[in-house]
This record gives C-alpha cells, sequence and structure tokens, in this order.
C-alpha cells in the first residue's frame, strides 16, 4: 500500500456514527478498510489517534478561477481541508469568450480575481480552460481539484453584449449553443449572478431556456439570484419556479437572508424550500458561516447603470447629472444591485483595491455617495467591499437544513478579504461543532463532503469508501478552528495536519507540501 492511516476515528461523509478504522489508500484510492489495528503498515503509515479522517471537503461555491492557476501554493483553501472547488460563480468568469468579452469580463471582476495582467490568457472555451488548469505551473496541475460552471453573464455577453435589453431569437439560440458547448467540454452546470450586470438583464424565460439545455445534460443551475434583501423570498420563489419548468436541478448560491428587514426570517425561506422539496424539487443550496457579504463596490449600482459593459459605468459615474440618478436609486430607491434595499453607507467596508495606489481606503467605511463615487472612478470600478448586513440568527438556521452544503464564496484578491476565504471549513467545525454545537461532527462533515459530491453527481469521491478517490482530510476535532478574521482575513487554521488529494499529502504535519495533485473534475455528457 502508498499510505495507511491508522486508527482514525473515520467519519466517512454520509453523516452516520463515526467508527475507528485503519484505512489503505493505493495508486490514488482508498483500497481497504478494516477496523483500527487491521492492517500492516504500507510505505508511509500514518498514526491518525485523536484525529478524525473524513472525505476532503468540496467548497461549493469558489472564486479561485485565477488563483489557482497564479499561486501553486493555494494555502488558502489547501490548509482548510478542501480537495475541490467549484469555479465560474455568480455568472461571471473568463469562458466561454472572445476577445471583446474577455475584455469587459476581466474589468467587471478585477475585484474578485484581480486584472489578469499576470495570467496569460491562453483560452476561450470552457474545454480550453479546463485544460490550462490541468497543464497549469509546468505541466504540474493544480492544488486541488476544480469543477466549472458555465457563467449565464458571460455568455450573454459573448451573444449580445452587455445591452439591458431582450435577447432576440437569434441570439438566444447563441446562448444555448455557448452553454451545450460548455457542457460538452466538462462543465458541470450554470451560474448566473443576477444582481450583476449583464445577467441581470435575462428574463426568468430566458434563464429557463437555458435551463433547459443545463438540465438536458444532467448538470445543474446555481443563481445568485435577484436579491437576498428586499422581496428575497420572492426571489428564492423565482428560481424553484423556474428550474421547475425547465426540469433541472437547482443549487442557491450562498442561501442567506440579509439587510434589516429580513431578521430572524430564515424560517420562512426554510419552510419554502420544503414545500419545493416535498413537491419533488431537485434542489440543495450552499451558506458560508459569516453574517458579513462581500463583493465589488460597483455591483451595488443599478441595473441601468452597468448597459454597455464597465466603460460605459465609468462615463456615467464621471457625468454630474447621471452620477446624481445614479446616487437617488443608491440612496432613496434601494437599487436592484443593493437588493432593493436603501444603501447604508455605514454597513460597507473596503476590502481591497485593483490599484495599489488606492490601498489607504482598505479598511475604511464609506461616508457618503461622493467618497463611493470618487473610488470607483480612480480605481476603475476596481474595489471590493465587506457589507455587514447579515444575522446569525438565519445563518445558523440555514445550515440546518437537510439540504445545505458548505460553501465560502471567498474572494482572495485584496489587502483585507473576508475572512471566509480562508476560514469557512474549520470554521464550521471548531466554532459551529464544538464550540455551539448547532451541527453534530458527522452532519457537518456530510454538509461539507458527500452531499456535494453528490450535487455534483461524482461517483467515486465525498466518501471514505472503498474504491473511492482518496482525497481525505485529518483534523482533531480538539482544536480545529479558522485563524482568519476580519482584522487578520489571511491566517490559516489550526488543527488541520494532514489534508491528501488524489492519495497524495498537499498538506502534511500543519504544513504545505509542494504537491500539485489537483486536477480538473469534468461532467461526462449525459446526451444532448
Amino acid at each position: 500500500m502508498d499510505l495507511v492511516i491508522r486508527g482514525a476515528r473515520v467519519a466517512d461523509g454520509a453523516g452516520g456514527p463515526s467508527y475507528s478504522a485503519d484505512v489503505a489508500v493505493h495508486e490514488g484510492r482508498i483500497v481497504e478498510i478494516s477496523p483500527a489495528g487491521g492492517l500492516p503498515g504500507g510505505r508511509t503509515t500514518l498514526d491518525a489517534d485523536g484525529l478524525v479522517l473524513a472525505p476532503g471537503f468540496v467548497d461549493m461555491h469558489a472564486h479561485s478561477d485565477l488563483a489557482l492557476l497564479r499561486d501553486p501554493d493555494h494555502s488558502a483553501k489547501a490548509a482548510q481541508g478542501v480537495t475541490l472547488e467549484v469555479l465560474g460563480q455568480d455568472g461571471l468568469s473568463y469562458a466561454p469568450a472572445d476577445e471583446a468579452t474577455l475584455t469587459g469580463v476581466r474589468a467587471a471582476i478585477a475585484g474578485w480575481n484581480g486584472p489578469g495582467d499576470d495570467v496569460d490568457f491562453d483560452w476561450r472555451t470552457v474545454g480550453g480552460y479546463l485544460d490550462r488548469l490541468d497543464r497549469a505551473h509546468g505541466g504540474q496541475g493544480i492544488a486541488v481539484n476544480a469543477a466549472y460552471l458555465v457563467p449565464q453573464g458571460t455568455v450573454r455577453a459573448y451573444a449580445l453584449g452587455w445591452d439591458d435589453r431582450p435577447a432576440t431569437p437569434a441570439e438566444l439560440d447563441r446562448m444555448r449553443r455557448l452553454v451545450a458547448e460548455g457542457l460538452e467540454q466538462g462543465a458541470v452546470g450554470m451560474s448566473s449572478g443576477l444582481t450583476y450586470t449583464p445577467g441581470m438583464y435575462a428574463s426568468g424565460a430566458e434563464l429557463a431556456e437555458l435551463c433547459a439545455i443545463v438540465a438536458r445534460y444532467g448538470g445543474y443551475y446555481c443563481p445568485h439570484h435577484r436579491s437576498y434583501g428586499h422581496r428575497a423570498l420572492d426571489a428564492y420563489a423565482e428560481m424553484i419556479a423556474l428550474t421547475r419548468e425547465a426540469g433541472c436541478a437547482l443549487h442557491l448560491a450562498h442561501a442567506t437572508m440579509n439587510f434589516g428587514e429580513n431578521r430572524g426570517r430564515a424560517p420562512e425561506l426554510l419552510a419554502l424550500l420544503d414545500r419545493a422539496l416535498a413537491g419533488g424539487a431537485d434542489l440543495t443550496l450552499d451558506s458560508y458561516p459569516y453574517t458579513a457579504g462581500c463583493t465589488t463596490l460597483a455591483a451595488l449600482l443599478p441595473g441601468w447603470a452597468g448597459a454597455g459593459g464597465p466603460d460605459a459605468v465609468l462615463a456615467r459615474l464621471r457625468d454630474d447629472a447621471t452620477a446624481e440618478r445614479i446616487r437617488h436609486a443608491l440612496e432613496v430607491e434601494g437599487s436592484d444591485g443593493c437588493h432593493g434595499v436603501p444603501v447604508d453607507w455605514s454597513t460597507v467596508e473596503i476590502s481591497g483595491t485593483a490599484d495599489p495606489a488606492h490601498a489607504h481606503h482598505v479598511g475604511a467605511r464609506l461616508d457618503g455617495w461622493e467618497s463611493a463615487r470618487r473610488l470607483l472612478i480612480a480605481d476603475r470600478l476596481g474595489p471590493t467591499i465587506l457589507q455587514h448586513v447579515g444575522h446569525e440568527e438565519n445563518v445558523r438556521a440555514i445550515m440546518r437544513h437537510r439540504v445545505h452544503t458548505g460553501g465560502s464564496d471567498g474572494i482572495l484578491h485584496g489587502a483585507k478579504p473576508h475572512p471566509r476565504a480562508y476560514g469557512t471549513f474549520p470554521h464550521y467545525l471548531g466554532h459551529y461543532v464544538r464550540e455551539l454545537g448547532v451541527l453534530t461532527l458527522e452532519e457537518c462533515v456530510a454538509h461539507l463532503s458527500g452531499r456535494p459530491a453528490a450535487r455534483l453527481r461524482l461517483p467515486d469521491r465525498g466518501l471514505v469508501r472503498v474504491g473511492y478517490r482518496a482525497d481525505l482530510v485529518l483534523f482533531d476535532p480538539r482544536t480545529v478552528a479558522a485563524g482568519s478574521t476580519y482584522a487578520a482575513p489571511r491566517t490559516l487554521p489550526t488543527g488541520i495536519p494532514h489534508v491528501i488529494v488524489d492519495g497524495r499529502f498537499v498538506v502534511r504535519d500543519g504544513h504545505r507540501t509542494q504537491v500539485l495533485a489537483g486536477r480538473t473534475v469534468r461532467r461526462t455528457p449525459v446526451g444532448a
């Protein structure tokens, strides 16, 4: 055997009681599970007394689309026990795209991933991007495994630009083809960002047409829906209804209920989901265990201000009369970009800028529209923000739900990122399991491994089972904890000494190795 793990407490990802066992790994797969003390040693033998052995964690909502290419270490995720990330989130990523679309997308999400000047964008298709990940870092691969969602906003920009208008029949056909091609090339589904331009310009009928293509290939739809604030329940209901019409599986991104009007209203959301599940919906969700949100400052602007793409946005911001219309939408009406809620600038904290020359703003709370306007213009829409609008009681209620999974929504770019980027998974295990008892350890491991792997329809990942891929994490249930905080967000976690991808240690004895065992995980098409 390549590796024998002896005497571990196995939480196998299915949610049942944990048990003591030896686990043998050979050629990247689990080949034997025996009662503790039942296996001889292997080429490497690891004494796991006092440690929990679990399937590697799946980050169902990751923004590592460029980070995996630029940073071979990628300890932000590897040190948390994450062995698989799902990229292409919120309807905006870098494939499929032509040159013009790629230019616009790079500018639009520079706050998420940086401008990308240090990355060779030598792909234009989903398959090309996945191939690029597999041959990253001199052909060695990437730190952890990665799956990809076709980004609906990027597809819309590719087919008809950044205009706020309905698609023509020909443009809708082109979007259908782009989504189908992405799924044929290995994407696991489609994402949307329905408070982000240009994805937000799509009608429910247009989205349903694209979801029907996703369903045909056995994928799932992952929307950041139209509101997490005003009329949030209506926004959730819209996603449930349109996927029911399309016959498509639904995974609700960073599911929560934010802003003052939704304090304590998570039970209403969960009742809505329970009714959908009882009616036969194929439905899951993810959440992060924090109350603050994180996005770009430009995302708060009303949708009409984003028509035409980033250069058009900057032109509107520079025009005093148009800027006053934007201010009124933000502060009085409640813009669609800010979830229909009038912005409270005291909740908005700058977490990063695209240009280091503006980094002195990081950590500051905005004091009003003019400050926001000046920074958006100076940093060319690059600032990222933390938005302190969540509620702890909602966070706890949602994470208990039987279709819940974990997603960091971790933006790794910026001087002061959200601590969820470095801390989501150990924070679940340390704070919400050990300290608060919101979930049992076995339940939590299932939420972070077996359940997301089932959503991704991966036949050999997400469980500690003979024949399964040896993507594994060993953690100390007495000490596991997030090190990251709002004050020190890039601090690595404690209590996770070993992380294994494809049978190889990417973290050993608490230290990142030089191993790059990650590869893309691609959906096999079920037929068009």
